[in-house]
């Protein structure tokens, strides 16, 4: 396996910082944005901001005429950025983002059944079925763990399974980019988030009505969002899979649960039951069982170089 190389390493931990970041600035946004709002909102600045900076670039968008292309485009901007920020923003009214982090850390756990239907060469095996076995309980314990003191009953659970199901769109999502056709980054990632307000917005206008006028930190957090964690790291996240494989940016998912417990407790006061924490480290064991291997030839041949 080709290694990394530095500038992935320095991608993936810039990413996972303003990821796990961002569940809580959803979480002030919401105080202002309704659920789809706030989805079709930040989708819609970082739609615009990419398309302003790929014309600065002198990058054209996909040929319309490429129907392959296209539809890994709209599956991409489905399942990457739509329908997860869609679900995300509806639970986080109901869970603490710190819960909505840990989530993440179960992407993986979809992507070794996603891969080995769907991406040539990939394979399980008894250590990956072990691994999934493992991580899958924790899931499950992440979804069935009540008692996180924003809502009851099945509420909760509902919200709680939203999260999870965002976790499973970005898996899907990650399978799609990784085999989309060669295409510039950009503007893979111009065209899916401009296919994902597209879709998004007047579906919110149906749902939510049109915005009232944000305060001054819901109006912040919105172009934040909108900026940093959609249109930056979506850049970055296309680039990272393309060079390096969708197996390499999963360990971003051993990072943002970390950061996302860490500003929840120190912005917002959140805390969480302790069971929240065995499920992680169930859904992370799993994880690195999995991986076992990739992580091996990372660590081993892909390190980045001592300063």
């Amino acid at each position: 396996m080709k290694p990394p190389g530095l500038i992935n390493w320095l991608r993936i931990a810039f990413i996972a910082l303003i990821w796990g970041g961002a569940f809580m600035v959803v979480r002030v946004a919401l105080r202002d944005f309704a659920p789809l709002s706030l989805a079709a909102g930040r989708i819609t600045i970082g739609a615009l901001s990419l398309y302003v900076l790929m014309h600065w670039r002198g990058v054209a968008l996909p040929s319309l005429t490429d129907a392959r292309l296209w539809r890994f485009v709209i599956l991409v901007g489905l399942l990457s950025s739509a329908i997860p920020f869609a679900l995300l923003s509806w639970g986080q009214q109901h869970v603490p983002s710190a819960f909505a982090g840990m989530t993440m850390a179960a992407l993986p756990i979809f992507v070794l059944p996603l891969a080995h239907f769907l991406v040539p060469g990939e394979r399980v095996y008894l250590r990956k079925i072990i691994g999934f076995s493992v991580g899958f309980l924790g899931a499950i314990l992440l979804i069935g763990t009540s008692g996180l003191g924003l809502a009851e009953g099945s509420l909760e659970a509902t919200a709680r399974f939203a999260c999870v199901a965002a976790a499973f769109c970005y898996a899907c999502g990650s399978i799609a980019t990784r085999q989309c056709p060669p295409v510039n980054e950009l503007a893979l990632s111009t065209a899916s988030l401009i296919v994902a307000a597209l879709i998004l917005v007047p579906i919110a206008l149906v749902v939510d009505g049109w915005p009232p006028m944000p305060s001054t930190t819901g109006l912040f957090a919105i172009l934040y969002l909108g900026l940093i964690p959609t249109a930056l790291a979506f850049t970055i996240k296309v680039a990272v899979i393309r060079s390096a494989g969708p197996s390499f940016m999963t360990l971003t998912n051993y990072q943002v649960p970390v950061w996302s417990v860490l500003f929840g407790s120190l912005f917002l006061g959140e805390t969480l039951p302790a069971i929240l924490f065995v499920a992680l480290a169930l859904i992370l064991l799993g994880v690195a069982i999995i991986q076992e291997g990739v992580l091996r030839s990372i660590f081993s041949h892909g390190q980045p170089p001592k300063a």
